[in-house]
């Protein structure tokens, strides 16, 4: 069991290790705020649709099992809407569309059909929360690193708690690197990311 949770945070990590999700991952990741949100409201989703499909996995005729995964799953992208709409509006407008575009997020329906779909339901859990918590990890790093360079702050602002840090800035002797923050800078920052993770990879195997 220790193995379904902790999978999905490091050797099968949903962004560096299976690569699923770089869609919302390359668009969203211009704050560590947004990082953190995108990540924690897929999470949501994730591990109460592999919950749900685990229970009803010898109900759902093996034909229409695809068309009710989806059905399982908008459930609870619309749910996560509501609640982001609702309590969270700043962070909800900052996702915008890739909110309800979880419902076609490869990774949830991935789990729910090579994992949820054959094992018990605290398997299930389990494996949710790991690819939960590696997807939000990689999402915040990816933000991060992304609005240091590009903005010059970090910000950890939700539902009025947390803090915009500025680094530095307009009159400081560093420049943001503006381009970190655009499209081109999310496949700058991915790429490198990917390539130190092979390289250290091939390290660890030769010694």
């Amino acid at each position: 069991m220790i193995k379904d949770l902790t999978r999905g945070i490091i050797k099968e990590n949903p962004t560096f290790g299976l690569m699923l999700g770089l869609c919302p991952t390359l668009a969203v990741t211009t704050e560590a705020i947004n990082g953190i949100g995108m990540g924690l409201a897929t999470a949501f989703v994730l591990v109460f649709s592999n919950i749900f499909v685990s229970l009803l996995r010898n109900i759902i005729p093996k034909n229409v099992r695809i068309p009710a995964y989806i059905v399982i799953i908008a459930t609870f992208v619309t749910i996560t809407d509501l609640l982001l709409k609702a309590y969270v509006p700043a962070l909800y407008k900052a996702l915008g569309i890739f909110i309800p575009l979880i419902v076609v997020n490869c990774i949830i329906l991935g789990r729910a059909e090579g994992f949820a779909n054959k094992n018990p339901v605290l398997n299930s859990l389990l494996d949710a929360v790991g690819m939960g918590i590696g997807f939000t990890l990689s999402l915040t790093l990816l933000a991060s690193i992304r609005e240091v360079l590009g903005a010059g702050t970090l910000t950890f602002e939700l539902l009025g708690m947390g803090k915009k840090f500025f680094l530095f800035g307009a009159d400081s002797y560093i420049k943001p690197a503006v381009i970190m923050i655009l499209p081109p800078g999310a496949f700058i920052t991915i790429g490198i990311l990917f390539a130190l993770k092979n390289y250290f990879e091939k390290k660890a195997k030769t010694e």
